[in-house]
C-alpha cells in the first residue's frame, strides 16, 4: 500500500508542474460557459465536467486550479492502478511498473492535463473492476451500491462508460463469475446507477436526444473512420509503442486465468463495440490501467529471480516513455518543443503560411497544445471591435461566433461582450433576443457563417469574397464589412486568418433564422 501512496505522490507533482504551464484550451472554456449555466445535462456532455470547471474560476481565472481537477483524477487513478495490481497478486516491483505504464500512456497522460469529461474516468474504469473482482473473491456484496453509484457518477461524467459497463456484464455472463449478479444487491446497485443518471436521462429527453443527434453528425464526416488494423494500431501507439506490450501481457494473462477471464472479455467487447461504432481511438482509453495492472504483474512474476532484469525494464519504461512527455505534456516553451522534437524524430511538422501572413510559416505543434493558442488575444480583438462601434449600434451589437471555442472565449476573456453561436448548446441557449440588426460575424472556416445565413433558396456564395457593401435583396445583410483578420503563431490552420466583419441591416431576424443555423457536432 506504500507504494501505492507513493506513486500517486509522483503522479500528482507531475501533473501539479507540468498541467499549468500552457493555456486554457478551447474545450475548457467551453465547459466553463457550460457549467456557469447549471443543468442536468448538455448537448454533447454529461453535467459533472462543466460544473467541476465551473467551480475552480468562481474566484477569478485560474488554469492552474483547472488542471488540479484531472490531476487529482490521475493521480485516484494511477492509486487505483496498484491496488488492482495488489488484487491480481503483484507486489512492489508491478505497482512501480504499472504506475510507469499508467504516467507515460500519453492518451492517459492527456486525460490528467486538460479538464475535460475523459478526466473521471480514470479513476472510475479501474475503480469499478477493482470493486468487482473484489466481489468476485467474496467481498460483502453491498459493494454493489457502491458499483452503482460510481456508474451513475461516470455515466454523469462521459457516455462513454455506458459500452464499458456493457461490456463488464456479457464478460461476465460468459463466465462462471455470472454467479455474482444473483444477488439482489447487484439488482440495488443497478437502482441507484438508474437514480443517479435519471435527471440527466430526463434532460436528454426534454431537448429531443441531441447527443444522438451529434454522434449521428460525427459519423457522418467530423469523425474519421478508421479500419480495424489502423484502429488497434492506435490503441497501441496512444498508450505509448514501446509500453504497450504492457497492458497486452495483461490482456493475455485475463484470457488464460478464469477467475478473472471476464475482464479480458470484456476488453475485447468494448473494443468491438468501438469499432462497430467508428468510436474515436481514445474512446476506451480509460480502460487500459485495467490491463496495466495485470501486465505488471504477470512481468513481475517472470522475473521474480531476475533483479537485475527488473532493473533493466524500469529503465527501459522511464527512458521511453519519459521522452514522449512533451509532446502530450505542454512543459516545454513552444520554440524549446520544436527543438526537442527535431532532435528527437529528425524533422518538423509542416504547416501553410498564416492567412494573409507570408512571413508566417511556423511548424505546428500538437493538435491540443496549439488549440490552446491565441484565445485571450482573440477576445481582446473582438472585444476592441465592439467596443469601436457608436454607442446607438453597440447597445443592439451581438458578436456571432463560428464555433463553441470561439463563443465560449469571448465570454470568458471579454465579458460584458454579448456572444451567441450556432454551435451545441449555444445554438439550445437561442439568440438571448438580439434581432440581429447589428452583429460582428466571427467566421473560423471559409466564411462559413455567411454560407448558411443565406436565405432560404440562395446560396450566398457572392457574398463571400471582398466582404464589401452588400445591397442585393437575397442577401441577409445590407452592409456586411471585413474589419479584421486575426492571426496569431501556433494556433491551429484553420483558426488562422479568422475574418471579424461588422453586419448591419439584417433582413430576416435572428429569431426567425435560428431553427435553421442549428449545427449538433
Amino acid at each position: 500500500m506504500k507504494t501505492a501512496w507513493l506513486a500517486a505522490g509522483a503522479v500528482f507533482l507531475v501533473h501539479a508542474f507540468g498541467n499549468a504551464r500552457s493555456a486554457f484550451f478551447r474545450d475548457e472554456l467551453y465547459f466553463i460557459m457550460c457549467g456557469r449555466h447549471p443543468q442536468w445535462g448538455y448537448v454533447d456532455q454529461p453535467p459533472v465536467v462543466p460544473l467541476l470547471a465551473a467551480a475552480t474560476q468562481v474566484f477569478g481565472h485560474s488554469l492552474f486550479l483547472l488542471r488540479l481537477v484531472p490531476a487529482l483524477f490521475a493521480t485516484a487513478g494511477v492509486f487505483t492502478t496498484c491496488l488492482l495490481a495488489i488484487e491480481f497478486g503483484g507486489g512492489v516491483f508491478a505497482q512501480v511498473l504499472a504506475s510507469m505504464a499508467f504516467l507515460f500512456a500519453g492518451v492517459l497522460l492527456g486525460f490528467g492535463q486538460i479538464a475535460a469529461p475523459d478526466e473521471v474516468g480514470l479513476w472510475t474504469w479501474p475503480l469499478l473492476a477493482l470493486l468487482v473482482v473484489r466481489i468476485i473473491k467474496g467481498a460483502n456484496p453491498r459493494l454493489w451500491l457502491i458499483v452503482g453509484l460510481v456508474a451513475g457518477v461516470s455515466i454523469q461524467s462521459k457516455y462513454t462508460i455506458l459500452f464499458f459497463l456493457a461490456s463488464l456484464f456479457l464478460g461476465l455472463l460468459l463466465t462462471p463469475e455470472r454467479r455474482i449478479m444473483r444477488s439482489v444487491w447487484f439488482a440495488a446497485g443497478c437502482g441507484v446507477a438508474m437514480i443517479v443518471v435519471l435527471p440527466n436521462f430526463v434532460w436528454q429527453a426534454h431537448y429531443g436526444f441531441p447527443m444522438w443527434e451529434l454522434l449521428r453528425a460525427g459519423q457522418n464526416g467530423k469523425n474519421v473512420v478508421s479500419s480495424p488494423p489502423i484502429f488497434l494500431f492506435q490503441q497501441a501507439l496512444t498508450t505509448n509503442l514501446f509500453l504497450s506490450p504492457i497492458w497486452i501481457i495483461g490482456l493475455m494473462w485475463f484470457l488464460r486465468n478464469r477467475p478473472y477471464r471476464f475482464l479480458g472479455y470484456a476488453y475485447i467487447a468494448l473494443i468491438v463495440q468501438m469499432l462497430l461504432l467508428h468510436a474515436k481511438y481514445y474512446y476506451p482509453a480509460d480502460v487500459y490501467p485495467i490491463l496495466i495492472a495485470a501486465g505488471a504483474m504477470q512481468i513481475e512474476a517472470w522475473t521474480s529471480h531476475l533483479g537485475l532484469l527488473r532493473k533493466v525494464v524500469l529503465a527501459y519504461a522511464l527512458v521511453l516513455g519519459g521522452i514522449f512527455v512533451p509532446y502530450t505534456l505542454a512543459i516545454l516553451p513552444e520554440r524549446a518543443f520544436l527543438a526537442y522534437q527535431q532532435w528527437l524524430i529528425g524533422f518538423q511538422f509542416p504547416r501553410t503560411a498564416l492567412a494573409h501572413d507570408p512571413g508566417g510559416d511556423i511548424p505546428l505543434l500538437p493538435g491540443v497544445w496549439a488549440d490552446m493558442h491565441g484565445w485571450p488575444e482573440f477576445a481582446a480583438t473582438v472585444k476592441e471591435i465592439y467596443e469601436t462601434l457608436p454607442p446607438a449600434q453597440r447597445a443592439q451589437a451581438v458578436v456571432v461566433a463560428a464555433n463553441f471555442g470561439e463563443a465560449a472565449a469571448i465570454e470568458f476573456f471579454a465579458p460584458g461582450v454579448p456572444v451567441i453561436s450556432y454551435h451545441n448548446q449555444y445554438w439550445l441557449w437561442g439568440t438571448h433576443g438580439y434581432s440581429g440588426d447589428v452583429v460582428i460575424a466571427i467566421s473560423g472556416s471559409t466564411e462559413q457563417l455567411f454560407k448558411k445565413w443565406a436565405l432560404l433558396g440562395h446560396t450566398g456564395n457572392d457574398i463571400i469574397g471582398d466582404f464589401g457593401n452588400c445591397g442585393a435583396k437575397e442577401h441577409l445583410f445590407e452592409h456586411a464589412k471585413l474589419v479584421a483578420r486575426f492571426n496569431v503563431p501556433y494556433t491551429l490552420d484553420w483558426e488562422t486568418g479568422i475574418p471579424i466583419l461588422v453586419c448591419r441591416g439584417i433582413r430576416t431576424p435572428l429569431a426567425a433564422l435560428w431553427p435553421n443555423l442549428k449545427e449538433y457536432f
